[in-house]
């Protein structure tokens, strides 16, 4: 696989957690109140970190921050709510599934990472897979949301292969580089939330939980492994982690919401599991040429 088995399981808890914000958000958050759910994961988890690191950016970085920050969180997530709130759960998730697509196109021109046959098929596999636990046969197709939903897909496949063709900067490690961009992209969220949304409502307990929840378990630790993945692997194999997360959520709301799953949703997880897999293999080594036998020049002495 590309990069240690061990980064790998690593990297995919972040996509597992994931799949966890369609349950919490039901189940416990206020409704119709996306860009609010999205500031309140991005920006109290970016100060949070940045307080703990005490590293701010310097030079070239304070711009850079700001464009992984804007690609991976502040457009990354209003295009995300715009796209489930205009289509389909399934339909959403199933373009958000193209993203690994993205990735590899744009890795092949910006980090020379060469798109091999066996990942182009992994990520139509996986797209596939998706679908068939997703998508439902009375889904219903808008064309903003599926602008919206391609444009997320590639905002974060952007904002991935950005991140691994800037890297860190010196002496710099995963935990502030993660709190920049959240605070990047939880200060752009702001204006567009108060003005889509207006104020915040008053919260309950049970509201304070879920966004809690979001902001530390499912944005601040789960942000800090995703981008230590990225430092990690190739960008054209991380991506392809992404497909976890609607396998995550279809198992979390069969486990904790009592959603059924049937044998096409059964048989879909385990075709996008395998895309998935297959995406992790790395391209065969070129052969070296084999070496062309010197044959000795006859002496002079024999040649006479």
């Amino acid at each position: 696989m590309s990069g240690t088995p061990g980064t790998v399981a690593f990297t995919a808890l972040t996509p597992v957690v994931w799949g966890s914000t369609y349950a919490v958000t039901t189940e416990f958050l206020p409704p119709d109140r996306p860009l609010l759910a999205a500031l309140l994961r991005a920006l109290p988890a970016g100060l949070a970190l940045l307080l703990i690191s005490r590293v701010l950016p310097r030079g070239v970085w304070v711009w850079r921050a700001a464009v992984l920050g804007a690609l991976n969180i502040g457009v990354f997530f209003p295009l995300l709510f715009l796209a489930a709130y205009r289509l389909p759960g399934g339909v959403a998730a199933i373009l958000g599934a193209v993203g690994p697509l993205f990735t590899l196109a744009l890795a092949a021109l910006l980090l020379s990472e060469r798109p091999t046959g066996h990942k182009i098929l992994a990520g139509f596999i996986g797209v596939f897979g998706v679908s068939l636990v997703v998508l439902r046969s009375d889904a219903v197709l808008d064309t903003a949301g599926i602008v919206a939903g391609l444009a997320g897909a590639a905002s974060m496949a952007a904002g991935t292969v950005l991140t691994k063709r800037w890297g860190h900067p010196d002496g710099v490690g995963a935990l502030p580089f993660t709190g920049w961009q959240l605070t990047a992209g939880g200060l752009l969220l702001v204006p567009v939330a108060l003005l889509v949304e207006g104020a915040p409502p008053a919260l309950d307990g049970a509201a304070i939980s879920g966004y809690l929840y979001l902001a530390v378990i499912g944005t601040a630790i789960a942000y800090w492994i995703w981008f230590r993945g990225i430092s990690r692997l190739p960008a054209g194999s991380v991506a392809f982690l992404v497909l976890l997360s609607p396998l995550s959520a279809a198992v979390i709301g069969w486990a904790a919401l009592g959603q059924a799953l049937s044998p096409v949703q059964l048989l879909g997880m385990v075709i996008a599991f395998a895309g998935m897999l297959l995406g992790q293999i790395p391209p065969k080594a070129p052969t070296p040429p084999t070496p062309v036998p010197r044959v000795p020049r006859p002496s002079a002495d024999l040649a006479a």
